[in-house]
């Protein structure tokens, strides 16, 4: 029953298929085994358990996500670098909503250090250098773009929008347009 070719890549790119299919949390080493045509055995011989399988497809999702990112954003900066990171997060979320969902997946430090979330978090600042904020305040805007880039998708996603007017994308183009506004006119911080 067992099937040469397996390994940790492969099974992490067929499970990252798999959350696209049927759900982030509806995939399962059992399940993917099933697909594989193998004994879930089989699978714990590349895997230490179900987290270390959820684990890799995050990992997996964060690369392809930096990877479309790092391309968007060559070349640009300021708002068309805002507009061109935030259209491929949202794009990447409507074309894979599995890996996407897998991307909020929380890592254990060691393991976020070292995946693709930091180069996000990099991209992110040099988006914001084109808006001249300093510390602490680009921290706050980091926190900002990741909320609305991620609340938007999520109730998109969820169906949030399908039943009422304007159309969603009027409503993201506006909604990139109000965040490019508010990054050049930061509010001074209060004491």
């Amino acid at each position: 029953m067992a099937r040469a070719g397996l390994t940790v890549e492969r099974i992490a790119r067929e499970g990252a298929d798999l959350a696209d299919e049927v759900g982030f949390d509806h995939v399962t080493v059992s399940a993917l085994a099933r697909r594989f045509g193998v004994k879930v055995a089989s699978l714990y011989s590349h895997l230490k358990n179900s987290h270390d399988l959820r684990t890799r497809i995050a990992l997996l999702a964060l690369e392809e996500l930096a990877d479309r990112a790092a391309e968007a954003l060559a070349g640009r900066s300021g708002r068309d670098a805002l507009t061109a990171f935030a259209n491929v997060y949202r794009n990447y979320a409507r074309e894979h909503p599995g890996r996407y969902a897998a991307t909020q997946l929380r890592l254990d430090p060691e393991t976020a250090a070292a995946s693709a979330g930091v180069r996000h978090a990099q991209m992110t600042r040099a988006i914001l250098r084109g808006y001249d904020l300093a510390e602490p305040e680009q921290t706050h805007a980091v926190r900002l773009l990741g909320s609305v880039f991620h609340g938007y998708v999520s109730l998109e996603l969820g169906g949030g929008f399908s039943h009422s007017a304007p159309d969603p994308q009027e409503t993201w183009s506006r909604t990139l347009e109000a965040l490019d506004a508010l990054l050049r006119n930061w509010p001074t911080p209060t004491t």
